[in-house]
């Protein structure tokens, strides 16, 4: 049977946080920690090291990354969806259950590294080390309880040694605290103490800092302040009173803390335009507080192999979840001899490996397209909606390929376009059978396209924000290697949401120097300034800010907000926590609408989700209560309510 915490802490294979920066993390395995490790430099930093490191078995993990996604307002499943997907969406073709339920990775992993912060906190200081060490512990620790909280509800402070302690022997008993103790004991001591002892720029490269630490107390402070006003009547668990009269002076905690992160942004910033933010050769910029790290140059560094994946922990596949099989379903007639695949599969941020697993839902492309998508960059700064010829780089020698209306495409060329608004002169009479994936045709165009209501399970925008991306690829002449997993960093914490979280506090009641429009439209602004047209690949200096400020609501609500957030973060792994923090999430994602998986299909259908209140938690995966010695009636009592026992 399997242990409750995991106390014989693996310090996963070194993190490079930069590789060309000396400032690096670099520490050696270790299978145990004693406390008389943790007095020692060697010690500390080793510890911080695996805190550094563990971040990668939850960010860039794919399954996690679904679990937070499929079944919200941005994501279903897709064609290639297993019962992973499905059993998260809700909708009929799948339960989720303690058994299923892919927060077991979170559960998993966070307590190990709670433990190993627990460690350093207690013991570090006979070490004569400055107390930012400790507070980058303090820090992870709040961290990992805080994704706990939001997820399991109440969980516990006790891992077998006393609330909050260091505990070196395994355990199988266990008591779970009340939300209100992980975040009053827990998260909000950890992190005002952090703050006080973070520097302002990081002790490595992507090491925690008070900016970092400002926005998750930020975010700490708004969560809990919605928990205790419980507008839904959301049940908690386990039981205890919350007093809905506290939770005026939460949200100004948040507001006010975020404020005061964003007048003092140390190192930390917005980029200049949207674009930038998520392009792989921007990686590691100035508005990402806290991102989980990989590395091109070493496969021991990076934990992974730099040509292959099966798709597990702790490589970042999160990329290929989101694309459609662009390399084994679209086709089209060579000049030289019959129909092959005009888009091979390559290792570029527009394409990369294709599972077909998940896909978005219309809704959330309306969400981007009902925006003034030809000047808000974002929907062209997160999907790929264009996909072009590449043919040649995988050795076919045809100097054109025929596409709609019988014209020429040439090598660069749009094969296949997504477009920004309904049309219905498409025609898609004829489409499986001329471009094998079912795309439409409109007169004098080549490429073959397909309107948001014609997206499907099947084919859809992918999601570029997350593609891969590769130095020592030779973009010129070859396709790389497409089926590795990413070595690119994966984004955790970004200076951006400070405006989202200060203006979802706004809306809430709390006040200060800048309103919730005001907040807004500082992204806006940013959302409307062009350089780039990235799935054009042009250059392209326009700034569009006055148009997209000028249509901001006067009065911002919290879907207001919410549509913001989407804009801003689609794709990132937080829409779960934003519905269920918001307590909208059978409002926003009760239904969805999308096309079948039979290609050439283009007649949308709205699908209905059961979400059902206990569903606002996720269940106590069942290895865990497997592993715990106590009753069947206990372990009952021990699970979220609304879950089988099994």
């Amino acid at each position: 049977m399997k242990n409750i915490f995991k106390t014989l802490t693996v310090l996963a294979a070194a993190s490079v946080l930069a590789a060309s920066c000396s400032k690096i993390l670099e520490e050696q395995p270790r299978s145990f920690y004693e406390p008389g490790f943790f007095k020692t430099e060697a010690g500390v930093t080793g510890g911080l090291t695996s805190l550094y490191a563990s971040l990668r078995y939850l960010y860039g993990q794919g399954y996690y990354f679904n679990i937070n996604e499929t079944g919200t307002d941005e994501a279903t499943y897709a064609e290639s969806a297993d019962g992973n997907f499905k059993d998260a969406d809700l909708s009929g073709v799948g339960t989720l259950t303690p058994s299923s339920s892919r927060s077991d990775v979170l559960w998993g992993q966070a307590f190990s590294a709670i433990n190993t912060a627990s460690g350093i906190i207690e013991n570090a200081a006979e070490a004569g080390l400055p107390a930012s060490l400790i507070a980058e512990a303090q820090f992870f620790r709040a961290f990992y309880y805080f994704q706990l909280v939001q997820t399991f509800g109440g969980v516990p402070l006790d891992l077998g040694a006393g609330e909050l302690k260091f505990n070196s022997l395994p355990t199988r008993t266990s008591v779970r605290n009340t939300v209100a103790d992980v975040y009053t004991k827990a998260i909000f001591v950890d992190l005002e103490a952090a703050i006080s002892s973070l520097p302002d720029a990081g002790r490595v490269t992507g090491g925690v800092t008070k900016t970092a630490a400002r926005l998750l107390l930020a975010k700490a402070y708004l969560t809990y302040a919605w928990w205790l006003e419980n507008p839904g009547a959301v049940p908690t668990y386990p039981e205890c009173n919350r007093n809905a009269s506290e939770a005026p002076s939460y949200y100004q905690k948040a507001y006010d803390m975020a404020l005061a992160a964003i007048n003092n942004p140390g190192p930390f910033g917005l980029m200049d335009n949207f674009y930038m933010v998520s392009d792989g050769a921007h990686d590691r910029n100035k508005e990402i507080l806290l991102y989980a790290d990989h590395t091109q140059d070493d496969e021991y560094y990076n934990a992974s192999s730099l040509s292959w994946s099966n798709g597990n922990a702790p490589e970042n596949f999160v990329g290929w979840f989101m694309q459609w099989n662009y390399s084994g379903n679209l086709t089209a007639v060579g000049n030289v001899s019959g129909r092959k695949n005009p888009v091979q599969r390559e290792a570029v941020q527009f394409l990369g490996r294709p599972w077909t697993r998940m896909c978005p839902t219309q809704e959330a492309l309306y969400t981007f397209l009902d925006n003034l998508p030809e000047k808000d960059s974002r929907f062209d700064g997160t999907f790929t909606w264009i996909y072009r010829a590449n043919w040649q780089k995988g050795g076919l020698s045809d100097e054109y390929f025929e596409g709609a209306n019988g014209m020429k495409i040439y090598k660069n060329e749009p094969v296949l376009t997504f477009l920004f608004h309904d049309d219905d002169n498409i025609d898609y009479s004829n489409a499986v059978a001329l471009n094998g994936i079912g795309a439409g045709e409109l007169p004098g165009r080549a490429d073959f396209v397909i309107d948001p209501q014609g997206v499907s399970r099947v084919c859809y925008p992918g999601l570029w924000k997350q593609g891969t991306y590769r130095t020592d690829h030779d973009q010129a002449t070859s396709l790389g290697s497409p089926n590795g997993a990413s070595t690119r960093p994966f984004n955790v914490m970004k200076f951006s949401e400070l405006y989202l979280v200060a203006a979802e506090a706004a809306v809430k009641g709390a006040t200060g120097s800048m309103s919730a429009r005001d907040l807004l439209n500082v992204l806006r602004a940013r959302a409307g300034k062009w350089s780039y047209k990235n799935n054009e690949g042009v250059a392209f200096s326009a700034d569009y800010s006055a148009d997209l400020t000028a249509a901001t609501p006067s009065v911002i609500t919290v879907d207001y907000v919410l549509d913001e957030r989407l804009r801003e973060l689609y794709g990132e792994g937080l829409r779960w926590f934003d519905l269920v923090r918001t307590q909208t999430w059978e409002k926003r994602a009760g239904s969805y609408t999308i096309c079948s998986s039979t290609k050439g299909d283009h007649d949308a259908k709205k699908y209905s989700r059961n979400i059902e209140k206990y569903h606002y938690l996720r269940p106590i995966p069942q290895s865990q209560l497997d592993g715990l010695e106590m009753g069947e009636t206990e372990k009952a009592s021990y699970q979220n309510p609304g879950y089988p026992t099994e």
